[in-house]
């Protein structure tokens, strides 16, 4: 597995997101602009003194991401998704994209995928989930398919 994250704005959320792959193993992908650097303090202290476990990569813009990965399948965590992330069926190199806490996965993105690669969490009440709960949600569930492979010591 591995998780993406385009254009994310909360530098704690992703330093908790590192922290998550760092646990895990997962590699991490910040994608476009961010709403931070990635020496921010906020970034780091979220992270605690895990990023040297962190395999993470920055990519310029999406295209240059989605060429990289062309030959995986990318799932899109998705308030417009139809289907439920735990109905899919995760392989270990699909990788799961997460759009900004602001804006989420713009037009131009979504466009580029059948709505079968467009997942959900369901809930209530609240227009989103935060972002690392999010990706803690999907990336266990992923994982758990994956009879938690590498991580049973």
């Amino acid at each position: 597995m591995e998780i993406a994250l385009y254009e994310p704005q909360i530098p704690q959320n992703s330093g908790n997101i590192a922290r998550l792959c760092a646990a895990t193993n997962t590699p991490l992908h910040f994608i476009g602009k961010l709403g931070f650097s990635l020496s921010d303090k906020y970034l780091k202290r979220a992270g605690l003194d895990y990023w040297e476990f962190v395999d993470y990569k920055v990519w310029k813009s999406f295209d240059s991401f989605h060429e990289y990965c062309s030959d995986k399948t990318i799932y899109l965590a998705t308030s417009k998704g139809k289907v439920i992330y735990s109905d899919v069926i995760y392989q270990k190199d699909d990788i799961l994209l997460f759009g900004s806490e602001t804006t989420g996965l713009n037009d131009y993105i979504l466009s580029m995928f059948e709505s079968k690669y467009k997942i959900k969490i369901p809930f209530v009440n609240v227009r989103c989930l935060n972002l690392s709960n999010s990706v803690s949600i999907i990336l266990y569930e992923a994982l758990k398919q994956q009879k938690f492979d590498n991580l049973l010591k």
